[in-house]
């Protein structure tokens, strides 16, 4: 089987695929990004999540690792050496793909969401958008060809709640989620209707100028722990896929291996 690992900022992600060409994930799961643990703690965590979800760790034979965090990355690939005796394969903006691309600049996970959209959604030659709702919201456009047009990169939707609350008197934590009205009347709706819609309006703008500046529609995906709220608000989103990322990341093992 193949372990797959996007370090992100805020999470870690993880995806158990077979080795085959075949993109459907048998088991994921995600953690919280933390630079401080040590390598024991790791591997204690790691083993851990094994026996929780009943994976056999021989069963694993191949590992590969994308990441924006480098300190973090060295460590994973240390903790997982030590479980598996197997040297993880780290892939990053310059490793072999079907995409092209001049960015000096290109975040792993922003290849590896463009990897995925060219790959599994460009059947019909049409330019694909990456919406990607994580630490930061990102958007990626690939056009028909596999070349990156350009990418947008905005403030988190909790980056900008948790600065918001942190800065607002007597509030305790609000959830994110669709208040009942655009109009709120408590100051917890207020908030919300400010976080969903206000992000919602922000997402649906970008789309409309970049199918204005490319003069075509774009299919739009949509991944990220928050997709799942704001997918189902708008008629622009064309799919939602939690895994996108983590799916660019074995295309990419099949490419690099």
């Amino acid at each position: 089987m193949l372990l797959t690992i996007n370090i992100g900022n805020s999470s870690i992600r993880f995806g158990l695929f077979d080795n085959n060409s075949n993109l459907e994930c048998n088991c994921s799961w995600i953690i919280n990004s933390n630079p401080h643990k040590s390598l024991d703690e790791y591997i204690l965590l790691f083993r851990n999540i094994y026996q929780q979800y009943g994976i056999i760790p021989k069963l694993i034979q191949n590992i590969i690792i994308g990441s924006v965090v480098p300190p973090l990355t060295n460590i994973v690939e240390q903790s997982l050496y030590e479980i598996h005796r197997i040297k993880p394969i780290v892939v990053d903006r310059n490793s072999a793909s079907p995409i092209k691309h001049d960015s000096h600049q290109l975040g792993t996970d922003l290849y590896a969401n463009a990897i995925a959209a060219y790959t599994l959604y460009n059947n019909n030659k049409n330019t694909t958008l990456v919406v990607d709702f994580g630490t930061a919201l990102s958007f990626t456009c690939i056009d028909q060809y596999g070349v990156i047009q350009g990418v947008i990169i905005a403030p988190g939707v909790n980056s900008s709640l948790t600065a918001l609350i942190g800065n607002t008197a007597q509030l305790s934590q609000i959830e994110l989620k669709k208040p009942p009205s655009i109009l709120g009347q408590y100051t917890e709706t207020c908030i919300q209707s400010g976080i969903i819609y206000g992000y919602l309006s922000m997402v649906e703008g970008f789309i409309n100028r970049i199918n204005q500046e490319l003069k075509t529609n774009c299919f739009v995906i949509a991944t990220g722990g928050l997709s799942h709220i704001y997918t189902p608000l708008t008629k622009q989103i064309h799919i939602k896929d939690k895994l996108h990322t983590i799916k660019g990341l074995k295309i990419l093992f099949h490419w690099n291996h």
